[in-house]
């Protein structure tokens, strides 16, 4: 009961990060397409933007985003061990790296291995589902460390939501941002349904494209003034749909642990019902015996 209860539970915090993805995707989308239509009329590469500028790299930054709770199946213990691989490659290249974690998991285990691991900063107690003041504390840190020169590279490592039974730990480099990869027009959203009692998902795309700016435009404020107000915004939205995405994926992680468990349990009290079934049923045929032969012995 307990587990079927924490299933039903996590199965509805999956339709609230949903409903956040859906409730944020517009602004992203056109924040991201505006920025294509900028980059058709002008030479980011000629603009004074220090979130575009590339750098011969010295340090680098782990941005690894866990939960802080358990029971969710190997969701956070993928994250970590990707984390590892990713921060044990980086240090045979020659890399100075450090470890910005999310999550009371990832800070519990790196912490007990802080000989191992050099932490700059750690982040926990977000809602469940991450909203746009969070994403922004966390974004106004990195991109400080990224301004003063103390990282040269920022990525991040979290859980890309792919459906209620599949997640994948993936990689992305946070910064210097790359102009040529802004738009996304295959990305894809995850709607959560019913049917017949079942919980399903679909996976489909959102009509998102913003009209292209007229050729006539013009524009008052300089390039790198457009882009120093914008990237900034981008920045912030790409690391809230990261975190939006590692919360689905830990809900729905927990729900098919929870539902697992579920099934464990039915099965389990199944076997040990029969168990103690045919342990009764021995006992009482024994009695029978011993009743019958005694009768038998008085005759």
């Amino acid at each position: 009961k307990i587990t079927e209860a924490m299933r039903l539970v996590a199965a509805a915090k999956v339709r609230r990060a949903q409903e956040q993805v859906l409730r944020s995707r517009p602004f992203a989308d056109r924040l991201a397409r505006i920025l294509e239509n900028l980059q058709s009329r002008m030479r980011f590469e000629d603009a004074d933007a220090p979130l575009l500028e590339q750098r011969d790299v010295s340090t680098i930054t782990l941005l690894a985003v866990t939960g802080d709770r358990g029971l969710c199946g190997g969701y956070n213990a993928n994250i970590i061990k990707r984390t590892e691989i990713r921060y044990a490659e980086l240090k045979a290249q020659g890399y100075t790296v450090n470890l910005v974690l999310i999550g009371r998991k990832a800070i519990t285990y790196f912490q007990n291995r802080a000989k191992l691991y050099t932490i700059r900063a750690t982040f926990t107690g977000l809602e469940q589902v991450p909203n746009a003041k969070e994403a922004m504390g966390i974004a106004s840190d990195v991109l400080a460390d990224f301004l003063s020169g103390s990282t040269d590279r920022v990525e991040i490592i979290f859980t890309k939501f792919i459906n209620l039974v599949s997640s994948k730990p993936v990689t992305q480099t946070l910064l210097p941002l790359d102009p040529q990869g802004i738009a996304l027009p295959d990305d894809e959203i995850f709607r959560l349904t019913t049917r017949k009692g079942e919980l399903g998902v679909e996976v489909g795309s959102t009509p998102n494209a913003v009209a292209k700016l007229p050729s006539d435009v013009v524009f008052d404020q300089s390039p790198d003034q457009l882009l120093n107000a914008l990237l900034p915004l981008y920045l912030e939205n790409q690391l809230l749909r990261s975190l939006q995405e590692a919360a689905a994926s830990e809900l729905a992680s927990r729900m098919t642990a929870m539902n697992n468990a579920s099934d464990n349990a039915k099965a389990l009290a199944k076997t040990l019902t029969l168990d103690y079934n045919k342990a009764r049923q021995a006992a009482i045929t024994q009695e029978i015996l011993e009743v019958v032969g005694g009768a038998a012995a008085m005759v």
